[in-house]
């Protein structure tokens, strides 16, 4: 068992129990899942964060390659009052530093009070709290990775499913199971790289042009925000998390950076029009501000009144903060696929049986 510190903007210095080594730093953050964690650990909108467990003990049913959302671990490191070894396996393979023996609960209060914070991280055998204060003096020293969707978007154009409902989904950290969903409603699902050209997508002909999830500030996937302003009217548009609020800005909205974000799969979501509450799924530090004058609010946060979906039905437009896909999470919301795709004017053919999951 290694030796590990966690350096903390608010000037502490915390002892931890290294799990997996290394030297790191990023922004502090956290979930209150408390399942799903491979899930969480593979989602491309971690990336350059440090995520924090609230629930104490993580690993507790292994770690199964067929959950993973992308092909990585997307944090840069991870921290858990408890990681089973499976787990801290996983991300020593991984190349990702993890600690654990902390209190997460206070962690997490911390973070609520003062609002995601920037650490730095040292786990190894002869790491020190200097090493772990050089790293937080260096995060200090950053500004936020403009150029962020290159390091979580497909490298190439690629192609899931064979269905009636040509999808462009623009990969700005999109999450498998987002392309899971679509296909298994009869959706053939282009991939695209996050800086697609409106030429390179005229090319794929869509149907359906879809902006995913995906990390950081949206106003830094402004060829997304490009595709939205040069198709709005003519092919329908729908948005996931990262993809609303990249849609909001293309229509005139604003976005605003949250005090810790949500992230969690309890979050309680209000439909405007029928007064149903859902609990849904959601990883997100940004929110839209103002929709602007072309998206009406449809669905708000209970807990806040943030935006959580956005509707044009004139120019066939429907977005969501939270994950309907709901990977991990309840699954309230599936029926969002099913809406998008009515937008095509094709019918949605569900071949997945929610009780096989």
């Amino acid at each position: 068992m290694s030796d590990a510190y966690l350096a903390l903007e608010d000037g502490r210095v915390i002892e931890a129990r290294g799990r997996a080594p290394g030297r790191t730093r990023g922004e502090l953050v956290f979930t209150t899942a408390y399942t799903g964690y491979e899930e969480s650990l593979t989602d491309p909108s971690y990336e350059e964060q440090v995520l924090t467990f609230s629930y104490p003990l993580i690993g507790n049913y292994g770690v199964r390659a067929e959950r993973f959302e992308s092909d990585r671990v997307h944090p840069r490191a991870a921290i858990s009052h408890e990681f089973t070894e499976d787990v801290a396996e996983w991300l020593e393979s991984e190349n990702v530093p993890a600690l654990d023996h902390i209190d997460t609960r206070d962690l997490v209060t911390s973070i609520r009070e003062e609002g995601a914070m920037k650490c730095g991280i040292a786990v190894g055998e002869h790491a020190t709290p200097a090493d772990a204060k050089a790293e937080l003096a260096e995060c200090k020293g950053m500004s936020e990775h403009v150029d962020i969707g290159e390091q979580v978007t497909t490298a190439d154009p690629t192609t899931y499913g064979d269905g009636a409902v040509d999808v462009a989904l623009v990969d700005c950290g999109a999450k498998q199971s987002i392309v899971e969903s679509l296909v298994e409603r009869n959706a053939t699902v282009s991939v695209l790289p996050y800086d697609t050209t409106a030429a390179e997508l005229a090319d794929v002909d869509p149907d359906l042009l879809f902006i995913s999830n995906g990390p950081g500030d949206p106003a830094n996937f402004s060829a997304a925000q490009d595709l939205v302003e040069e198709y709005v009217g003519d092919v329908p548009i729908a948005g996931i998390c990262l993809g609303q609020q990249v849609v909001a800005r293309a229509l005139g909205g604003t976005t605003e950076k949250m005090d810790f974000g949500h992230r969690g799969v309890n979050q309680p979501v209000r439909d405007l029009d029928s007064g149903t509450v859902v609990m849904t799924t959601q990883n997100h530090g940004y929110t839209v501000g103002e929709p602007g004058e072309e998206l009406d609010v449809t669905q708000v946060n209970v807990n806040d009144g943030t935006a959580e979906g956005l509707a044009n039905e004139e120019l066939d437009v429907i977005t969501r903060q939270y994950h309907p896909e709901a990977h991990p999470g309840p699954h309230d919301s599936l029926d969002f696929f099913d809406d998008v795709l009515a937008m095509t004017g094709a019918a949605s053919e569900n071949t997945h049986a929610v009780a096989d999951d």
